[in-house]
């Protein structure tokens, strides 16, 4: 999840790696966790809230999506013109979650699942986001050609801006997803309220 103030961000060990390739993208995936331990619902929500994952000088988070990208662009020159052969992307993408380590009642234990499915989900959705823009990145590469000096410097520039035009576009989508889940009464207050209630 993006910052709030109750926040959820603070990496502690790599769980798993994983990796699988879509068309000429290869995604591989990072899981870290970080320890929390409370009794009730509203001691493991002041946990994360003074052992999550930074963000900014002072807030921090109780999950995180962190991801990077990587282009490597196979370009020819042929009679004056040059041509995209091929654009193989690669998306480095690390969640972070909490991880409960107290005992706890059932009925603790139950909220704690449900809250931990509804962070999962928010997470998994910033990394589906990722995965489009990936996908839309390869569309908007597709076919570029043009006329260009013996080392290709014009069509790497325009590789480029397609790049960082749908990279922006994306971020926006990212952005908005987040408002819409943190806003006030809004979904992340849900999954903390049902937590911390008696």
């Amino acid at each position: 999840m993006r910052p709030r103030n109750l926040t959820m961000i603070a990496a502690a060990g790599m769980l798993v790696c994983a990796s699988a390739a879509s068309a000429d993208t290869k995604l591989t995936v990072h899981i870290r966790s970080y320890d929390v331990a409370g009794r009730t619902g509203a001691a493991l929500v002041e946990a994360m809230d003074r052992l999550g994952p930074k963000h900014g000088y002072m807030a921090r988070a109780i999950a995180e999506t962190g991801y990077t990208t990587h282009w490597d662009l196979d370009v020819a020159r042929q009679d004056g013109t040059c041509r995209l052969r091929q654009a193989n992307g690669t998306l480095d993408v690390t969640y972070t979650f909490p991880r409960r380590l107290s005992p706890t009642d059932t009925r603790l234990r139950e909220r704690w699942d449900r809250f931990m499915a509804g962070v999962r989900k928010h997470e998994h959705t910033h990394g589906r986001i990722a995965a489009r823009m990936m996908r839309a990145t390869e569309t908007a590469l597709v076919g570029l050609k043009r006329p260009d000096n013996w080392f290709c410097m014009g069509t790497h520039i325009e590789a480029r801006r397609r790049i960082n035009a749908i990279y922006a576009e994306y971020e926006a989508r990212q952005n908005a997803f987040d408002a819409r889940e943190h806003r006030d009464g809004g979904r992340v207050e849900h999954l903390v309220d049902a937590l911390t209630k008696p």
